[in-house]
């Protein structure tokens, strides 16, 4: 599912190095996986998984079974949550009556980068989820935040250029693993078992106290007084407003507006400047009372 923790509400759960048993069966599922090409391995519309070493997914009836000591089993989740990220914005409008965000086959590399990080890489435009601990791509929420980072390049090339660009770069990503994960929670029926504002529950297990979380959406920090000038944790700033824009206008209308008002901000943007412009597109989306939820989330964080 998005992740076992996430699903099973079990803060003890630990990696124990790849070992299959070290989840419950209960936290495995079996999904359909959504736009593939056909030619047995898992390329397909909106992702290419590129293996370069060890063993590549491979299905000439296009059935990816594994379980967690598989090195395939990373694969089949990168492909499925990217995909589900990309089918999730469409399903926004965005490539029908909104433009297109990122609509392109996503090249993602799974194990192999032998530290326990990831990243999107602009320049080569591609995912790579390091190992190490849990292995980064068994999370579905690290998969779809570092696809976050690909939205952004794809809207605004060489976005994050200042120190408050790359916050919100981060922060989005935190917020979009959320709402992707989420939805996929509701679709397929699969349990949230832990505070759903908390990012990466299983990634998290081996550096992080019980309850495990990589970020929250709900720190309650304020600007400017809560900047450590560090991406990530001045990111929750952010993520925490966008959280509160969900809250007050529902997932579909908050996501819209959110992603939408993307194409407007600039490489080096600031919080303030971000933050006008996804007024502005609330109000010119929907109207008056969209653009005052908005601007009072972003109000009670300090930032307009």
């Amino acid at each position: 599912m998005v992740n076992p923790v996430q699903s099973s509400g079990d803060q003890t759960l630990t990696d124990q190095m790849d070992s299959a048993g070290a989840v419950p069966d209960s936290a495995y599922a079996t999904v359909t996986l959504h736009n593939l090409d056909g030619s047995g391995y898992l390329r397909g519309t909106w992702v290419n998984v590129v293996a370069e070493t060890g063993t590549p997914a491979y299905s000439p009836t296009g059935t990816f079974t594994y379980r967690r000591d598989d090195d395939r089993f990373e694969q089949v989740m990168a492909y499925y949550f990217v995909d589900a990220a990309q089918r999730y914005l469409q399903g926004l409008g965005f490539g029908s009556e909104l433009p297109a965000v990122n609509a392109e086959s996503q090249d993602v590399r799974t194990n192999q980068w032998g530290i326990d990080n990831s990243f999107s890489w602009d320049k080569h435009d591609v995912l790579r989820f390091g190992k190490g601990g849990v292995d980064d791509a068994e999370d579905g929420e690290v998969i779809v935040h570092e696809y976050g980072h690909a939205v952004h390049d794809a809207q605004v090339p060489g976005f994050g250029t200042s120190l408050e660009a790359g916050s919100i770069g981060e922060a989005f990503g935190d917020y979009l693993a959320v709402t992707v994960g989420l939805n996929e929670a509701r679709v397929n029926g699969w349990p949230v078992m832990t505070d759903p504002t908390c990012v990466a529950d299983w990634d998290s297990v081996s550096y992080t106290r019980a309850p495990h979380c990589l970020r929250t959406l709900s720190e309650n920090k304020h600007y400017p007084e809560d900047l450590r000038g560090e991406v990530h944790a001045d990111g929750e700033i952010w993520s925490q407003a966008l959280w509160t824009i969900r809250e007050s206008l529902g997932a579909t209308i908050a996501d819209r507006i959110i992603v939408n008002a993307q194409f407007g901000f600039a490489p080096d943007t600031s919080f303030a400047a971000a933050a006008n412009t996804t007024v502005a597109t609330a109000q010119s989306m929907y109207g008056a009372r969209q653009a005052k939820a908005v601007r009072a989330a972003f109000a009670a964080r300090g930032i307009l």
